[in-house]
C-alpha cells in the first residue's frame, strides 16, 4: 500500500511559516492603528484644551536661586583660582612697578699682588739633544740660565764645562769618542750646584753608531733619542734591553703571524709570534753577561715551514752595567700588560707590578707609543 503522507511535512511547515508571518503582519497593523487613533485624540484634546498657563514668580525665582547654587558648587575651584589670579595682577601692577631695585654687591677683597725675584727661581738644566755621530763622536745640546757655567757629568765624572749664551742654551762636541760601552749622562748647574732632574743613558756599540742607543731618561717615562738599527728585509730589529736580572727582550716588527725565534752563541733561547701589527717582543733568560766577553746574537724570522726566510745577526761586547736601574719600554699597538710583564718579569701575572709603577688605573687600557717604566727590582 503506497504512503500517502509523502510530501505533506514540506506542505505544512509552509503553512506554519505563513500562519505566523500573516499573524504578525496583523499586529503590526494593529500597534500602527491604535497609534495613529492615539495621536489624533491626543492632538484633538491639546488644541482644545490648551491655555495660557499662569504665571509663577515665585517658584521661577526659586528654580533660578536653586541653578546658581548649582553652578556655583560645581564651579567652585575655578572661580577662586580666577579670582585669586586676577587679585596677583593687581597687586603686581600697584605695588611691584614702582618698588626701587636694589643691587647687593658682594665686597671682594683688595687682590694682594706679591713680586717673585728671579733670583729665587731654580732653573734646572735640561738636555735638547744627544746624538752619537758617525765617528763614534758624541754631541750633547741643553740649556740653563743664561750666561752661566754648566757642567757634563759621564758616569759620575765631570768631564767638561761649558758656558751658555744669552739665550741659555750650550752645546758640548769632544774631539774624542767615547769607548764602546754604557753611559749614564747628566747636568750640573756649576754656579748653584742644581743637578738636571733627567739623564740620558748612552750605549756605544763597536759595530758602529748604527747599533748604538742614546735614551733620555725622566721621572715620568722615557725617550728614544736615538736606537740600533738592524734588518734584513722583512726583519727589523729596533731594541735590544739586558736587565742586571739577567733577561734579554729583543723587539722589532716582521711580517705578521710569523715566527721570530732567539739564540744567544747558538743556543736557542725560545720565539714569539709578530702580531698582526707586525710588532714582536721576545723575553728570555740569558743569565749573567760577563763584562768584557764577546757574544753573537742571532734572531730570525720563519715562515709556516719553519724555513728561515731573514736573520740578523748581531756581535757585540758585553759593557759594564751602570748604577742606572731605570728600565723604560713604549707601547706598540698590538701590546698588552701580560705579554709585556711576560718579557721583562719573566711572569704576565706580574703585570700589576707595571701598572702600579706607572700608575695605570686600567691595566686593560693602554696606548701606542705610550712610555712605561719597568720594575726590575722591587
Amino acid at each position: 500500500m503506497a504512503n500517502t503522507n509523502i510530501g505533506k511535512t514540506k506542505r505544512s511547515t509552509d503553512d506554519l511559516i505563513n500562519d505566523a508571518i500573516n499573524r504578525q503582519q496583523s499586529w503590526l497593523n494593529g500597534r500602527r492603528q491604535f497609534t495613529r487613533r492615539f495621536l489624533r485624540k491626543f492632538h484633538i484634546n491639546n488644541e482644545t484644551t490648551q491655555q495660557p498657563e499662569p504665571v509663577s514668580t515665585t517658584k521661577d525665582t526659586d528654580t533660578k536661586h536653586n541653578q546658581s547654587k548649582q553652578i556655583i558648587r560645581s564651579y567652585w575651584f575655578p572661580i577662586m583660582c580666577a579670582v585669586i589670579v586676577i587679585l596677583l595682577a593687581v597687586f603686581v601692577m600697584l605695588f611691584k612697578i614702582n618698588a626701587p631695585v636694589k643691587i647687593i654687591t658682594p665686597s671682594v677683597p683688595e687682590p694682594i699682588v706679591r713680586t717673585i725675584k728671579n733670583n729665587n727661581i731654580k732653573k734646572t738644566p735640561s738636555f735638547d739633544l744627544v746624538r752619537i755621530e758617525k765617528n763614534g763622536n758624541i754631541i750633547i745640546a741643553g740649556r740653563n740660565v743664561r750666561e752661566s757655567n754648566i757642567s757634563i757629568v759621564i758616569n759620575n765624572r765631570i768631564v767638561s764645562t761649558e758656558h751658555t749664551n744669552k739665550d741659555g742654551e750650550f752645546v758640548y762636541a769632544p774631539n774624542t769618542a767615547l769607548k764602546p760601552g754604557n753611559y749614564v749622562i747628566s747636568l750640573i748647574d756649576a754656579d748653584k750646584n742644581i743637578k738636571s732632574e733627567d739623564s740620558v743613558f748612552v750605549y756605544i756599540s763597536e759595530q758602529g753608531y748604527k747599533n748604538s742607543v742614546s735614551l733620555l731618561m725622566t721621572k715620568d717615562g722615557s725617550k728614544i733619542l736615538q736606537s740600533p738599527t738592524l734588518n734584513d728585509g722583512d726583519l727589523v730589529v729596533s731594541k735590544i734591553d739586558y736587565l742586571d736580572t739577567g733577561r734579554m727582550i729583543v723587539s722589532g716588527r716582521a711580517l705578521p703571524r710569523l715566527r721570530v725565534s732567539l739564540s744567544l752563541n747558538d743556543k736557542y733561547l725560545g720565539f714569539a709570534r709578530v702580531s698582526d701589527y707586525k710588532n714582536f717582543g721576545l723575553g728570555a733568560d740569558v743569565g749573567n753577561l760577563e763584562s768584557g766577553k764577546e757574544y753573537k746574537l742571532n734572531i730570525r724570522l720563519h715562515d709556516s715551514n719553519d724555513t728561515t726566510i731573514a736573520e740578523i745577526e748581531h756581535k757585540f761586547v758585553m759593557p759594564e752595567m751602570t748604577d742606572d736601574n731605570n728600565t723604560f719600554y713604549t707601547v706598540r699597538r698590538g701590546d698588552c700588560l701580560w705579554i709585556i710583564a711576560r718579557n721583562f718579569l719573566r711572569r704576565g701575572i706580574l703585570f700589576t707590578m707595571i701598572a702600579e709603577r706607572n700608575t695605570i688605573k686600567n691595566p686593560n687600557l693602554i696606548y701606542p707609543d705610550q712610555l712605561l717604566q719597568i720594575p726590575t727590582k722591587n
